[in-house]
């Protein structure tokens, strides 16, 4: 269960005004996997929406996956300094609320592949394109790269930011002001040929191909872009209350991550504010979502992964798969060191332990307790470069042999799995408010 899960579960209660932007990727891979949420037909109730009136999802919105047969009430806003990227794979749905305009909400939902629900959606002036090239030059540089690449799904989010810091991107609002946005793109069409052809031996990028990717995706958007600071702002002004979601995890936060086996962006909540486009709000909690076990997809250090038999009865359990590429994840125990880092990078105040339930196998819970490193037991997470030199210090928890998939009270969860909860809980060092036991929406138990 990921973010996605506890937004389905809290759901968008009616009457509230929410303001809903779908983000990162929720296997810790900006632009990777898919945000899903399964919920069923009956109306969704708010444990935790219903304290906001605003909800926000960073980051990367057209890469989020919405699955969903409830109209929640509320407005879905793209904003924010991430990556507007009009989706061209027919895997990518989202749901927009509030009905602005239908017949610009029909030719969105068409040419992007959108299920709409009716909604009012705002697309940030500030927020930049990904560009067609971006995802050629990641595929290029990946082949490059060759055993030593970093596990890109091609999507073309690092050569995006590269370019976004090198100050060569197209912003959304540059499509309302024609004249300057093809002279912009010429400019930017000569230099980044010059990489193509120069670097990888690629065939150049033509105006023609770029102008017709413009014209098929990027006309349909212009109806939505605005200054969407403003209408936060405004929000922020009359004292409603504000969400924001990411599903990147702190390992993939290009600052504080295993680098360079990160993302290409800042993922943990202190960059909430920048990049939603409301640098003025202040985050009074984080609720951070943690998998009772762990697991990765890509390259790099993963100190506690398991392998052989092992690691396949837990991907099994867990059904660890990628949700786009289908590609088995890398899988391990619960790493104490590392999760107790993410809790401390991101400020979380409350911690949503998911999957408890696919453990419920085992006869002994294994636990990555501690780090050891040059012969030290360690306890705080080491630098990047360290990683790989570091073995797990294991432990091990009775298990609790029984399906738990239908416990909905605290109480009522056998005591091999409270003691469980309450051990990671007091080794990460903060709460643990919300157990998930299963895919369900309502499979959550709140403590």
């Amino acid at each position: 269960m990921s973010m996605g899960k506890i937004l389905a579960y809290s759901g968008l209660m009616e009457g509230k005004e929410v303001t809903w932007m779908p983000a990162y990727g929720p296997e810790q891979r900006g632009g990777t996997a898919n945000v899903t949420v399964i919920v069923s037909d009956e109306r969704i109730s708010s444990p935790i929406l219903s304290k906001y009136d605003t909800a926000i999802i960073l980051n990367q919105p057209s890469l989020a996956k919405f699955e969903s047969k409830v109209k929640p009430g509320g407005v879905l806003i793209y904003d924010g300094y991430g990556i507007i990227n009009p989706p061209t794979r027919k895997d990518i749905h989202v749901y927009r609320i509030n009905a602005m305009d239908e017949a610009n909400e029909r030719k969105m939902a068409k040419t992007f592949n959108m299920i709409v629900l009716g909604g009012l959606l705002k697309i940030s002036d500030r927020a930049s394109l990904l560009l067609p090239w971006h995802r050629l030059q990641d595929g290029l540089e990946e082949a490059r790269l060759k055993d030593k690449k970093y596990g890109s799904t091609k999507q073309g989010i690092a050569p995006f930011y590269s370019d976004k810091y090198q100050k060569k991107t197209i912003m959304a609002g540059e499509l309302l002001h024609s004249e300057h946005l093809y002279e912009h793109l010429q400019d930017l069409l000569e230099w980044k040929n010059l990489t193509l052809t120069g670097v990888y031996g690629a065939e150049p990028v033509t105006m023609d191909e770029l102008k017709a990717w413009m014209d098929n995706y990027c006309e349909k958007i212009k109806p939505f872009i605005c200054d969407t600071g403003v209408y936060l702002r405004k929000a922020q002004a009359e004292g409603k209350k504000i969400l924001f979601e990411a599903q990147l995890g702190a390992l993939r936060d290009l600052d504080y991550g295993i680098y360079p086996y990160t993302t290409s962006s800042n993922a943990i909540a202190a960059y909430a504010p920048v990049g939603s486009g409301l640098p003025t709000a202040k985050i009074d909690e984080v609720i951070g979502v943690v998998k009772a076990y762990s697991t990765c997809v890509g390259e790099g250090p993963f100190v506690c992964e398991m392998f052989g038999a092992e690691a396949d009865a837990l991907r099994k359990a867990g059904f660890e798969y990628g949700a786009k590429t289908g590609r088995p994840r890398r899988v391990g125990p619960i790493d104490l060191v590392a999760t107790r880092y993410g809790v401390q990078v991101q400020a979380a105040t409350n911690i949503a332990l998911t999957k408890l339930d696919v453990l419920s196998y085992l006869d002994k819970i294994p636990v990555c307790a501690h780090y050891e490193l040059n012969g030290e037991v360690i306890d705080e997470f080491p630098f990047p470069t360290l990683q790989s030199s570091a073995k797990p210090v294991m432990e091990y928890m009775e298990g609790w042999k029984c399906d738990i998939s239908g416990v909905r009270k605290w109480e009522d969860l056998p005591e091999a799995a409270r003691n469980y909860v309450q051990y990671v809980e007091e080794k990460i060092g903060c709460r643990i408010g919300y157990v998930s036991v299963g895919p369900e929406r309502d499979s959550i138990i709140i403590r």
